[in-house]
């Protein structure tokens, strides 16, 4: 059984969630044209990754000036579900493919960075809210919690999503390979040469395809008054992609590719996944249950305004 998968190395309108959800239908066309029947999109691609920006905080300070940028970046996270929302599933279904996608989802006051899924069946089917924000992504973010790391069927094996540098975290990989995931999204917004390796190990210790998606992002693109104080590289860029689909023996399939919007395709085998497991099976033959256990708290932690008497 094979599944044809796309992984969308493209750039959001940042800060417009409506014009970013048009780029996104575009380039799911795209992805269904070249015959996948499933596709990734970047970490935050609705409406963005901040890269450069401070919202103005020091330890101790807080200026007017960031609590305006932090206002237009909260106005524009889009709520889950919603008009975005519904913009994809319609997309996911009119082309009969999987979409799993990195946003900024707005929920009461606190906004979390959240990839979503999508089925051509069943619409928006799940979300998983990044667990730990890296760094200053903590000051403008919420933390997720063991009730969003959902897996969800395909024709060979179990996807899930792992966004970022949560991939540095032991115990959250070995939960998502305790649940079987055998298509592992990573959607990223770090495109170092030091990327690269940490997928291709998650695919070998996982024996699982990864795919990686990462924005590609230049100055220009943002609009002159909300563009971050920020040095480009030489080459003008804020964000240089690095996209890449890795196979269960840790071999690279697909990219990197740099600086340049582009789909990267590639058919995943059901059974280059089984026969990968030959020799090592991370839950299963190789996993020593009699020495180690995981413990993984999936309840939701239901937050303050929602309590009643």
């Amino acid at each position: 059984m094979t599944l044809r998968a796309s992984v969308a190395q493209i750039g959001s309108v940042p800060f417009d969630a409506a014009k970013t959800t048009d780029k996104v239908v575009d380039w799911i066309n795209k992805a269904a044209d070249d015959g996948s029947e499933l596709v990734l999109f970047p970490e935050a691609m609705i409406s963005c990754y901040p890269k450069g920006y401070d919202f103005g905080c020091m330890i101790g300070v807080r200026t007017p000036e960031g609590r305006e940028e932090f206002a237009r970046y909260f106005n524009s996270a889009i709520t889950v579900p919603g008009a975005e929302t519904d913009r994809i599933a319609e997309a996911a279904a009119a082309r009969g493919i999987q979409v799993v996608i990195g946003v900024i989802e707005r929920d009461g006051g606190t906004i979390y960075c959240t990839v979503l899924f999508f089925t051509p069946e069943g619409g928006l089917v799940g979300k998983h809210r990044k667990l730990m924000p890296t760094a200053s992504e903590r000051l403008v973010w919420g933390y997720g919690d063991g009730s969003t790391l959902p897996v969800f069927d395909t024709s060979v094996g179990k996807i899930g999503a792992v966004i970022c540098w949560e991939n540095y975290m032991p115990m959250l990989r070995m939960a998502m390979y305790a649940k079987g995931v055998a298509v592992y999204c990573a959607p990223t917004a770090d495109d170092r040469e030091t990327w690269l390796p940490t997928i291709r190990h998650i695919a070998r210790e996982g024996r699982c395809y990864v795919l990686s998606s990462c924005q590609v992002l230049r100055p220009e693109d943002f609009q002159e008054a909300d563009r971050p104080d920020m040095t480009p590289t030489a080459e003008g860029f804020l964000m240089t992609g690095g996209s890449a689909i890795i196979d269960p023996l840790g071999e690279v399939v697909a990219g990197p590719v740099f600086g340049e919007e582009t789909l990267l395709s590639f058919d995943l085998d059901a059974d280059v996944i089984a026969g990968a497991k030959l020799d090592f099976d991370v839950a299963g033959h190789y996993a020593r249950p009699d020495v180690f256990t995981l413990t993984v708290d999936e309840r939701e932690k239901t937050p303050v305004r929602s309590v009643t008497s």
